[in-house]
């Protein structure tokens, strides 16, 4: 387990950025948080980490935002699912299953269904500005 205190959002999505370079094709991210922990703050740079340039923001609504790149990258928010059984209508199994990057915000609600998670980030939020992120495989 890595662990790293960031002290804004700035110094998150930096760090995020530079977690992106040792990700690769079909990897799939969990990350874990209270709501406004910075999930999609790392999602972020995550993203610019790959060259994604355009809007990254949380698909609390939409449940899935697909984002043009190569490789693609598919985020994830699975908040507001009523049950796992859901995760079949927004057709998670294509995205765990693809050769893209999927992040996925609050893989808890899951509940048992495999999401084929390779790297588990959690944040914990210390103040206003400071973040504790540790890094799981």
């Amino acid at each position: 387990m890595n662990k790293i205190t960031t002290n804004s959002e700035s110094q998150t999505e930096s760090w995020a950025g530079n977690f992106a370079k040792g990700l690769k094709p079909g990897d799939v991210v969990a990350l874990e948080g209270d709501l406004g922990a910075g999930k999609t703050v790392v999602c972020k740079g995550i993203c610019k980490g790959f060259g994604f340039e355009g809007l990254v923001n949380s698909p609390s609504y939409a449940i899935v935002h697909e984002y043009p790149n190569e490789p693609p990258i598919y985020h994830l928010d699975l908040y507001r699912l009523k049950n796992a059984n859901d995760l079949y209508d927004i057709g998670i199994e294509l995205y765990i299953a693809s050769k893209g990057i999927t992040l996925i915000e609050w893989p808890s609600m899951a509940g048992n269904f495999p999401l084929n998670i390779t790297h588990r980030i959690a944040i914990k939020i210390i103040n206003e500005s400071e973040r504790e992120i540790s890094e799981f495989k």
